[in-house]
């Protein structure tokens, strides 16, 4: 409702409360009331029911505009003498308004506390009585609001009596009364005598004790109820109790009530001749009684209105006029207090109009609760309904739900309920309009939300916040760190989708919130960040419970910060060997700190302590206190004890010396003992300080029993076991004899030999060891390597015999065979060559598969490094590929200087998967598979001959046209210059000629091909290799000399100089070659 356009009687809006007690030592009081209205209210005051001239005392002002009292006490004058019943009248042309009876009152200076006996069981059983004052005694007082007890046994005036039952000494006799108002607090009491000291129950007849409400205190002395309603009223029952008997109170609870509303009266609105009415309805105990008042005088004294019939607690009004607006009072009272409300009746005659914005744009959630608001106003009241883009009978139910204050509801809005809404207000004076265009957007949300993270301290951590959100609007993110702004940038850094911290530490731990707002909704998400770090060092080491080996140590653990220690290591760090050096001495579970260290003797230890974590270690803890064992004879005995012979006439015997720390003496030395074994000689000992012995002289490879003992100035350790050892070797004086060969394989071959006597090995018999080398290759021309190789055969049987693996086929092989001991071999057997058999070749060296043009595919191969034989040919097995299935087989052979063949295809689409494979007379070797790629249309285009197009035919026509210009030209230069050339100038002007010379030369001065390697296995400089065979070369010779021909891939000789005719000299046929 526009007030400033209608009139309106006056409103009390602001007001004193009923019961005003103010404090006398304020400076200013304040007694409030505001109304509104229009015109705007004039306020006066009415005192103790006589009217208040402000005027006429300068203490009291009130405020302008507002109906507000000061009542100001600066210079002088009491609070006291302005106590009173107050009330405000707010007045304006269409009526008046009144505020509540306001009771100002002054707080009164002294507070009095009555004080009366008070009995108290204390624990010498003697009942005591006392009386006291507050301000002279600061000990704890009970919380009995009808009396004021101070207990202290050593203040009291104490005597000892007889147990008694008990009594009450409040209240008296059997039964009492008590009333309480409704909305308020009821205290009930029962203090009882008696020894010993009584219990208290309480009970109510005829029903149970309010649960909700009760509360007992002063161990079931005082019974509490808090808003007291008509429920709570009956007979309730105190009993006191001890073992010699019990009494009972009972307290008649009335509930009274002051009025309080059931209908309160209301504004009225009326057109000219409309009906209305007023209701004021309250109730109480007693019940109130209702009055009405008009303009604040009682309606009796009103000017009686044929419009207006005044029936109790309503007033009816009847076809009302315009002068029939006026403010109504009613007042509710009864003995325990009153109400007053104020309600206008307002007539007015005024078309309809819209109250609210016009044609506002509303942008809500999908499927959320929506309203749309169209207020409005009209005298008489208008008719309002709803419509939707214009069409429609009016929208109401399903869907919708219209309000009569303009309101329209739409349960669930969807995106079919977008559109513009138009709310129309009819009655009899006319029609008003408002619209409202609704947008329903898709509800921003957060779809990946941060999660809790643990970042180790430095490093890096980063939450992630996804947002989805409506297309149409725009969004802005941000975050907050425990509900404070987050400052961007240096280590912060956020991008679309998540936020960044680089270089965790401490001070980022915390919960981060990433907030995704609109300008209709938001939504925002939570994750903590947890810093994790090494923990601190331990504190505090202490020792105790020293032993002979062993101590306690103690320890305060550092700060985890937030990752458990794992472990504590302790290490230790001594002065004696290796001082400064601090060793691992022992790991410990994370939740120990007090520990038992086992120690060794004689070591002045120190310690310290390193907390683990997940993160890593700590620092070390400062050292504790030293700490220093005493010496033993020594617990260890010496390791890896062994005796060998260095020399053939001697034995060496060796062990590990002690540690450090198993000396536990000082003045280490080792005991030593030998003797020779199943001698039956006597132990021969020496002591030494070093950790070696030589035994010398000694026989060749001759067992001995050694045993060892460490020992030290306190005494001697245990003996060790006894271990066998060897004197020295000599090199062994037989050879194995008639070495033999059976069996020759193309890989293997079977050996025979001849053993020797055991005892001429002079040592420890290791092996037959076999000397090989592959001296030559059968196929002619093929150079191979002649490194030596070897291969033992352990065996003590009287025919030994043995397999050599791993041969070359069709190779020549020698071999010869020694026997060794530890250390030396005897002289060599006889010496035997043979030849393995011929067997299938090696795979091709490559094969690639290259298109030329669209219908063929070029195969190419090289020769295998390993023919294993003589080559006889190739063999291609081809098929189709349709997908995942093959097509049939073919099958294509070549001779053995074949290494191309050129496929034509059926179609350009089509693709193959071939196996080719080189032939001995074996057989098929190893299959080398390849398929042909797949080209696409472009590479169909790159690969056509570009000899053939006509393109490139004309650019080599008119290049050669060009180059047969530029030879006319120059001889007729050389015919104008009048003398023949010398032959160093024919020489310089025929550069082809000059070409063709110096590659005769060049061939001309070629070594003899075919040179062999050395016997000692060194390969010579030679055309003759592996790579002249697979690559081609000029002509080879074998062993024999005779010249193999088949074996290269080059060119014959009559290619080759055809190759070097007139052809490399045309100009035309030297492009071709770069094309």
């Amino acid at each position: 409702l526009s007030e400033h356009l209608l009139k309106q009687p006056p409103t009390i809006i602001k007001q004193s409360v009923k019961d005003y007690i103010v404090d006398p030592r304020d400076n200013t009081i304040i007694i409030e009331c505001e109304a509104k209205g229009n015109p705007v209210p004039t306020f006066s005051w009415r005192k103790n029911g006589k009217f208040l001239n402000i005027g006429k005392d300068p203490r009291v002002t009130m405020r302008k505009r507002l109906g507000t009292l000061e009542i100001a006490f600066r210079n002088g004058g009491r609070p006291e003498d302005y106590e009173g019943e107050y009330q405000c009248f707010a007045a304006n042309d269409l009526g008046v308004a009144l505020s509540n009876k306001i009771l100002f009152r002054v707080s009164s200076k002294d507070i009095f506390v009555l004080f009366r006996h008070c009995w108290y069981v204390v624990p010498v059983i003697s009942v005591c009585v006392q009386r006291t004052n507050t301000k002279q005694n600061k000990n704890k007082q009970t919380k009995n609001p009808q009396s004021l007890c101070f207990l202290h046994p050593l203040l009291s005036l104490c005597r000892k009596v007889a147990e008694f039952p008990p009594t009450f000494l409040s209240p008296s006799g059997s039964e009492s009364v008590k009333m309480v108002l409704r909305d308020e607090q009821l205290l009930l009491e029962c203090i009882a005598a008696g020894l010993p000291t009584p219990t208290i129950k309480w009970f109510k007849r005829g029903g149970d004790l309010p649960a909700q409400k009760v509360k007992f205190e002063n161990y079931n002395k005082t019974l509490r109820i808090v808003h007291v309603s008509e429920e709570d009223a009956g007979e309730y029952v105190c009993r006191a109790i001890n073992h010699l008997g019990s009494v009972r109170h009972s307290i008649y609870v009335e509930v009274k009530a002051a009025p309080y509303w059931l209908d309160k009266p209301t504004n009225l609105v009326l057109a000219p001749e409309e009906n209305g009415r007023l209701v004021c309805r309250a109730n109480g105990n007693p019940k109130p009684d209702i009055q009405w008042l008009m303009n604040g005088e009682p309606i009796e004294s009103a000017q009686p209105s044929v419009n207006r019939e005044v029936l109790g607690d309503t007033i009816l009004f009847h076809k009302v006029l315009m002068e029939s607006s006026a403010v109504y009072q009613c007042n509710a009272s009864n003995q325990h207090g009153y109400l007053m409300a104020n309600a206008f009746v307002s007539v007015l005659d005024m078309p309809p109009r819209m109250l609210g914005p016009k044609n506002q744009l509303i942008k809500v959630l999908v499927n959320n609760r929506t309203f749309l608001n169209c207020p409005f106003f009209g005298s008489p009241l208008p008719v309002l309904r709803w419509f939707k883009n214009g069409q429609g009978s009016g929208l109401d139910g399903g869907q919708y739900r219209a309000y009569i204050n303009g309101t329209l509801e739409i349960k669930r809005a969807r995106k079919e309920d977008e559109g513009i809404y138009t709310c129309v207000a009819n009655s009899i004076l006319g029609k008003a309009e408002n619209q409202v265009q609704l947008e329903v957007k898709e509800p921003t949300r957060i779809i990946q939300a941060p999660t809790n993270q643990s970042a180790v301290r430095r490093s890096k951590a980063r939450f992630h916040c996804k947002v989805a959100s409506d297309s149409s609007l725009s969004t802005k993110v941000t975050w907050t760190k425990d509900g404070e702004p987050l400052y961007l940038g240096g280590r912060l850094k956020k991008d679309e989708e998540s936020l960044t911290i680089s270089s965790v530490s401490e001070d980022d731990e915390g919960m981060y919130t990433c907030t995704v707002k609109s300008e209709i909704d938001q939504d925002s998400a939570s994750a903590r960040l947890t810093v994790l770090d090494r923990p601190d060092p331990p504190m505090d080491l202490d020792l105790s419970d020293a032993a002979a080996r062993s101590v306690r140590l103690t320890w305060i653990p550092g700060n985890d910060h937030r990752s458990p220690v794992i472990e504590f290591l302790v290490q230790f760090e001594e002065d004696r060997w290796e001082p400064g050096r601090w060793q691992d001495l022992s790991s410990f579970p994370g939740d120990l700190n007090s520990v038992i260290l086992q120690l060794a003797p004689y070591v002045n230890y120190q310690f310290r302590v390193i907390a683990i974590n997940a993160v890593g270690r700590s620092q070390p803890s400062r050292p504790s206190p030293r700490y220093k064992t005493t010496g033993s004879p020594p617990d260890a005995i010496p390791r890896d004890l062994r005796g060998w012979g260095s020399k053939k006439d001697n034995m060496e015997i060796t062990w590990e010396p002690l540690h450090d720390l198993e000396r536990n003496g000082p003045n280490l030395q080792y005991n030593v003992w030998w003797r020779r074994k199943d001698s039956g000689d006597d132990w021969t000992n020496v002591t030494t300080f070093q950790s070696k012995y030589i035994v010398h002289p000694t026989e060749t490879y001759v067992p001995y029993e050694i045993k060892i003992q460490a020992r030290n100035e306190l005494g001697s350790g245990p003996e060790s076991n006894v271990v066998i050892g060897f004197s020295g070797e000599d090199k062994p004086t037989e050879a194995p004899t008639e070495l033999q060969v059976s069996k020759v394989g193309s890989t293997s071959a079977k050996i025979h030999w001849k053993p020797v006597d055991l005892s001429s090995v002079q040592g420890e018999f290791k092996e037959y060891r076999l000397y090989y080398s592959r001296e030559s290759s059968l196929v002619p021309g093929l150079v191979v390597s002649k490194e030596k190789k070897t291969t033992g055969f352990y065996t003590t049987v009287p025919e030994p015999s043995g397999i050599l693996k791993d041969l070359v086929p069709y190779s020549r092989y020698q071999m010869f065979m020694v026997v060794a001991n530890n250390r030396f071999e005897s002289p060599p057997s006889n010496n035997v060559i043979f030849i393995t058999e011929e067997d299938v070749p090696d795979a091709p060296r490559f094969f690639r598969i290259n298109r030329r043009s669209l219908d063929t595919l070029y195969l190419q191969w090289g020769k295998p490094l390993e023919p294993n034989g003589i080559l006889i040919g190739y063999q291609l097995i081809y098929h189709r590929v349709n997908g995942s299935r093959l097509g049939p087989q073919q099958i294509q052979t070549f001779l053995q200087n074949e290494t191309e063949f050129t496929l034509r295809l059926p179609d350009r689409s089509a693709r193959y998967k071939f196996n080719l494979s080189a032939l001995t007379k074996v057989g098929a070797g190893e299959v080398y598979a390849e398929e042909s790629p797949h080209f696409t249309n472009e590479a169909h285009i790159d690969q056509v001959d570009i000899a053939t197009q006509g393109w490139f035919i004309g650019l080599m026509c008119a290049i050669a046209l060009i180059i047969l210009i530029l030879l006319i030209v120059c001889f007729i230069k050389r015919s104008r210059g009048g003398k023949y050339p010398s032959k160093r100038d024919q020489l310089r002007l025929d550069p082809w000629r000059e070409l063709k010379r110096t590659r005769h030369s060049d061939e001309d001065n070629k070594p003899l091909q075919g040179s062999q390697t050395s016997l000692d296995g060194n390969v010579k400089e030679s055309d003759d290799s592996l790579v002249d065979y697979g690559e081609g070369g000029d002509g080879q010779f074998n062993e024999d000399g005779s010249f193999i021909g088949q074996y290269t891939v080059k060119k014959d000789k009559d290619e080759t100089e055809g190759n070097e005719s007139s052809e490399a000299t045309s100009p035309v046929n030297a492009i071709y070659s770069l094309a």
